[in-house]
């Protein structure tokens, strides 16, 4: 018999729960504060719409050495059903290394039964293995030292929306370009803008959390890359990730009035060496706000 939907979110919520007796401390698991009580309105009234879909974090101490791995997680509605996407980062791995280790991650969990659950599993597999993938870290590390020094690569991405108002997106924008070490900028408002900077992984990453399962009216405009043998951050435009709002034209209380004085904005992308940005982003040659 067909297992619905309300039935695949009691099994995600029961997960939840084990996972929090596993994990009790302080930024062990980390989840949204509405994400649990959002799933318990549906599953009490069926007739309102879909709950987002469940998604957490879980710090992981692995080995001796209490090495950080993060475990991301995000449940579809239809999980255990369905197989969960689940992504495992270190800062002590090199991004092969991380490649090869989500790569066998993911073989480990679609070798699972189907309709089983999952995470705790996963969890279990990420601190038996990962040990191996550091090892190899550290001898390719051992190796690079002795090769030319490897170029690093500076990814900026321009993104833009018709709009951007709700505080929950806003949350999960400037959570996820702080998880990736992503510095740039979101200019609320419509339209709504989004420019991010750092390891071009770490940016595809954020472009992939963000829009998905999906954002409607959003595309990214532009990409940039600059190479160097130093450290990226000596090309960064932006020393942070910055909350941007300028002043709006018409009603704030109207939310399809609130349109951006984009002449403001237009001179913040010059303070940022950005100023060629604006046409490309919105077709027109920018000019300052007093002309």
């Amino acid at each position: 018999m067909a297992v619905t939907v309300k039935e695949c979110l009691e099994l995600q919520l029961l997960e939840v729960e084990m996972l929090l007796s596993m994990f009790p401390k302080r930024g062990e698991l980390s989840l949204d504060a509405d994400a649990v009580p959002s799933i318990q309105r549906y599953l009490r009234n069926a007739e309102e719409a879909l709950p987002p879909q469940l998604e957490y974090r879980i710090a992981l101490d692995v080995g001796e050495a209490k090495v950080k791995v993060e475990l991301q997680v995000l449940l579809p509605h239809r999980y255990p059903q369905v197989a969960p996407q689940l992504f495992a980062r270190s800062d002590a791995l090199h991004r092969q290394q991380q490649l090869q280790l989500n790569t066998r991650l993911a073989s480990h969990i679609s070798s699972l039964d189907s309709g089983d659950l999952c995470v705790c599993e996963a969890v279990q597999w990420v601190k038996d293995n990962t040990l191996t993938f550091l090892e190899n870290s550290k001898t390719s590390s051992e190796q690079a030292s002795k090769e030319v020094r490897v170029k690093e690569m500076l990814h900026r991405m321009w993104i833009y929306s018709h709009h951007i108002y709700r505080q929950e997106l806003r949350k999960k924008i400037f959570d996820c370009a702080k998880n990736l070490n992503l510095t740039g900028f979101c200019l609320t408002g419509k339209p709504g803008v989004i420019c991010v900077e750092g390891l071009r992984e770490n940016c595809e990453e954020f472009w992939r959390v963000i829009r998905y399962p999906n954002w409607k009216h959003i595309s990214c405009k532009h990409v940039e890359n600059t190479e160097t043998e130093g450290s990226i951050d000596n090309l960064r435009l932006f020393h942070g990730f910055e909350d941007l709002q300028f002043q709006a034209h018409g009603d704030y209380g109207l939310r399809n009035d609130y349109h951006m004085d984009l002449g403001q904005f237009l001179e913040f992308l010059k303070q940022h060496q950005s100023g060629h940005i604006f046409q490309i982003l919105f077709g027109v040659e920018g000019k300052h706000s007093d002309n």
